[in-house]
């Protein structure tokens, strides 16, 4: 009897390292694949943002392109739609005798709802294959039982180091050729999805194309090429050009990168290279987003409430004005300013911008937090929902930061901006 399975792509767009496509590959004698731009994820949300706006979205085309011809490659053709997964998922099963369905397993709320309309509608003799596959530690892996992952970062870190290891990389094998056919739909443009067109500002940090191609060709660049990993935690603060920091988290936000692949290629550049405070703190790194993840898979849709994951109110205010004034850079920081003008322009903003906007956001405006994690969802290339709302959470006194600090921005402004190139940068008023 010939099986066919189906891989629903989500946010996990890549070949390499592809827990779903090697399930597939082994178990079915015919394999397809499918991925869905969501509609919803290019409307409006509850405080008047675009859920995914121009910059990530077309990160998003170019990923989807270059997963197409991959995949075209290992003779599994990838058919893209724009519409509700509850709808194309289905037909395809029903239209193509599907068996099983492969999808990498999600958990915060919408996801969990779309996955669960799927399911609703296609017979239950499919099978269903959830795969965990964005985590550095599997959770199957890590030393503590998901309701007893620590409240502080430092405990999940030590514990995983000690106890938990990283698996090895998972390979997909090329298809028969029977298994190829002709995959008759297009990735989309921004048009289609009804954005705007995008032309890349001269002056973002972020020039780099979406796929895992793109990412691929980053990882080898920063590591082997420029050597500028073995710099890493020295340069990670910096603000302006390419090469202050990975740039590894857009990719790894939609997938396209595996976080186990630059864990094995550190591993590989600290045995060829040299192993230093830098080669170690890019591992750090990849904890502390494995950190995030595991703190959504604990605490639920508590992630996204006022309160947070503390239950802790406190006196937050919704002025449009003050709103604006941050969203457009003209607050009465000129560190802030133009961080947000860099975001606004770009799609991208540095991690030591990020953490300074919104602690003034929320802790200096006392601003409802959840508002500013809304507009980075919107505006970020690199927007990964268990950071995003784990960042915040945590600058806002609401989630994992045990001594509820408050960023002073002038002072981070003399330490990492010392001569004002930054804010010179993008607060000259001509270039407008």
């Amino acid at each position: 009897m010939t099986k066919t399975g189906l891989v629903w792509f989500r946010n996990d767009l890549r070949i390499h390292d592809q827990i779903s496509l090697v399930k597939a590959a082994k178990e079915n004698s015919f394999v397809m694949a499918v991925y869905c731009f969501d509609p919803r994820h290019f409307e409006k949300d509850c405080f008047g943002f675009i859920k995914t706006e121009k910059y990530r979205a077309q990160f998003l085309i170019e990923t989807i392109s270059t997963l197409q011809q991959e995949l075209d490659e290992l003779n599994i053709p990838l058919f893209v739609h724009i519409d509700l997964p509850e709808k194309i998922v289905a037909e395809y099963v029903k239209i193509h005798n599907i068996t099983s369905v492969y999808l990498q397993k999600e958990w915060t709320s919408e996801e969990v709802k779309v996955s669960n309309t799927v399911k609703q509608r296609i017979a239950d003799t499919v099978n269903w294959i959830e795969t965990y596959d964005q985590f550095l530690f599997h959770p199957e892996d890590i030393p503590m039982t998901i309701d007893k992952i620590p409240q502080v970062f430092t405990v999940f870190r030590k514990k995983c180091e000690k106890y938990a290891s990283i698996r090895k990389l998972e390979t997909i094998s090329k298809m028969p050729e029977k298994n190829r056919v002709t995959h008759l739909t297009k990735v989309p443009t921004l048009q289609d999805l009804g954005l705007p067109s995008l032309q890349q500002d001269t002056r973002t940090a972020f020039p780099f194309k979406g796929g895992e191609k793109s990412g691929l060709q980053r990882l080898q660049d920063y590591a082997w090429n420029t050597q500028k990993l073995s710099y890493y935690k020295k340069t990670r603060n910096g603000l302006v050009g390419t090469d202050y920091s990975s740039k590894f988290s857009a990719w790894l936000a939609n997938g396209s990168l595996s976080p186990r692949m630059i864990y094995h290629e550190v591993k590989k550049y600290e045995s060829e290279i040299i192993k230093n405070q830098s080669t170690y703190w890019m591992i750090f790194e990849l904890i502390w987003r494995d950190f995030f993840k595991y703190i959504s898979l604990k605490h639920g849709s508590n992630i996204f409430k006022l309160e947070g994951i503390l239950h802790q109110t406190y006196d937050w205010n919704t002025d449009e004005t003050i709103i604006q004034q941050w969203i457009d850079g003209k607050t009465a920081q000129p560190f802030v300013n133009a961080n947000m003008l860099e975001l606004k322009h770009t799609g991208w903003m540095s991690n030591r911008g990020r953490q300074n906007v919104a602690s003034y956001f929320a802790k200096t405006l006392q601003l409802d937090w959840r508002i500013g994690a809304a507009y980075f969802e919107s505006l970020l290339i690199d927007y990964d929902v268990h950071s995003n709302y784990g960042n915040w959470l945590y600058v806002s006194g609401v989630g994992n930061d045990p001594r509820n600090r408050t960023f002073n921005v002038q002072l981070q402004a003399k330490r990492y901006d010392v001569n004002n190139k930054f804010q010179n940068l993008w607060l000259q008023t001509s270039l407008f």
